[in-house]
Parts: C-alpha cells; sequence; structure tokens
C-alpha cells in the first residue's frame, strides 16, 4: 500500500512526512512519499494534502504543478481512495476560501473558511498552540481518541460547515472553532498531527488502517 503526501511547495513537510512513516512502520501499512509527482498520485492507496499559507496561494499552487490537481481528483473522487487534508489542505475541501480573495475551493465539504473571531478580544488571532479537542461525532480515525485530547494548532481562520453532520470535532476558543471534519472518503484536520503528539500519531495510525 502506498500513502502519497503531496508535494506543492506549500509547507515544511519533514515533520509529517516523518510522522507518517513512522506509524506506517508501526502498523505494517506499507509504505509512505512526499511527491509531486501526478501519476504517483493518481495511482496511490492514500492521499495526504498538507498545506501552510493562505488559502488562495495554497489553491493556486496545487494547480499550477503540472497534472497534480486532477490527479488528486481522480484519485479521492473517482477513484474512492482515502483522504486526509491538514491544516490549509484540509480548508481546501471547503467550497470557499474568504481569506484575503473569495477563492473557490474543492467544494467536498459544503462551507466556506472564514477568519476567526473569538469572543473574549483578549484571546489573539492565530489561534496557535495546544487545545482540547471536541468529538462531535463518531468515525474510525477517532479510535482511540477522546474529547479531552490535546491537538496542535497554528491558524487564523477555519472552516464553517453548511452540514453539522460534517462537523466532527471542534475546540473552544472564546467560541467554537472547527478542528476535524470529514464525510464518505475525506477527513480534514485543522491541526498537525505530526505534531501533536501521541493522540496525532493515533489518528495518523488509524488513517493508515482506514478502509472506507
Amino acid at each position: 500500500m502506498l500513502t502519497a503526501i503531496i508535494d506543492y511547495e506549500s509547507g515544511n513537510l519533514h515533520s509529517a512526512q516523518k510522522a507518517f512513516e513512522r506509524m506506517a512502520r508501526e502498523t505494517d501499512t506499507g509504505t509512505v512519499v512526499v511527491t509531486g509527482d501526478a501519476d504517483v498520485v493518481a495511482n496511490a492507496d492514500r492521499i495526504v494534502l498538507p498545506g501552510d499559507g493562505a488559502f488562495p496561494a495554497c489553491m493556486a499552487e496545487l494547480k499550477g504543478h503540472s497534472g497534480l490537481y486532477a490527479a488528486m481528483i481522480e484519485a479521492v473522487e473517482t477513484k474512492g481512495r482515502p483522504f486526509m487534508g491538514i491544516c490549509v489542505g484540509m480548508q481546501l475541501m471547503a467550497t470557499w476560501g474568504r481569506e484575503y480573495s473569495d477563492t473557490k475551493g474543492l467544494d467536498w465539504i459544503a462551507g466556506e473558511v472564514t477568519r476567526i473571531t473569538p469572543a473574549d478580544p483578549a484571546l489573539k488571532v492565530p489561534h496557535m498552540g495546544w487545545n482540547d479537542l471536541i468529538l462531535d461525532g463518531a468515525h474510525p480515525v477517532f479510535e482511540g481518541i477522546e474529547t479531552g485530547d490535546h491537538a496542535y494548532f497554528v491558524h487564523s481562520y477555519h472552516m464553517v460547515v453548511d452540514n453539522p453532520a460534517q462537523r466532527l470535532a471542534h475546540v473552544d476558543y472564546a467560541g467554537d472553532v472547527t478542528a476535524v471534519i470529514g464525510r464518505d472518503n475525506m477527513i480534514g484536520l485543522q491541526f498537525h498531527p505530526e505534531k501533536s503528539q501521541s493522540a496525532g500519531l493515533r489518528m495518523i495510525a488509524n488513517f493508515l488502517n482506514w478502509a472506507p
């Protein structure tokens, strides 16, 4: 089994690569590659889309790499391969991104990515650091995960979903902030699982074993 972490020059992938490789070894779930090769992505068994930076720039980079966007669409939409979006990679799953300019997303999860607005003005944006997950629904990637487990966040925007059933977890930052979204063969994590210690590694392992 091959898990492809898509490299479209929108973030440092070293820590994500190491975490996925470690959990693939520990769970005997095949090989992990970081790749910008469209053919590799199209034929991978699992797809991971990371992302750091602004929504419009990440979408432009993804579409700007020859064949990569189409290969991801083929793998996820046509072949039904399990998909995980991380940070801005999760946000790109939305219908719209509202950061700097209105930018069309993948429209895999109906909703829009908007700026976090804590009710407490003393709380800073970006939302950065550890926060407690509040699980809103069941999912195989949550096996062994409980409300109160910690995850590591660094972001100023989050996704507001149209269908509440597709928001699988959130955190409290003087208001609800979406932490996990998903449907069918797709899941997205606003936090960085590779930086979220035992809980994050457990979710990576669960994803590598997930058969939607």
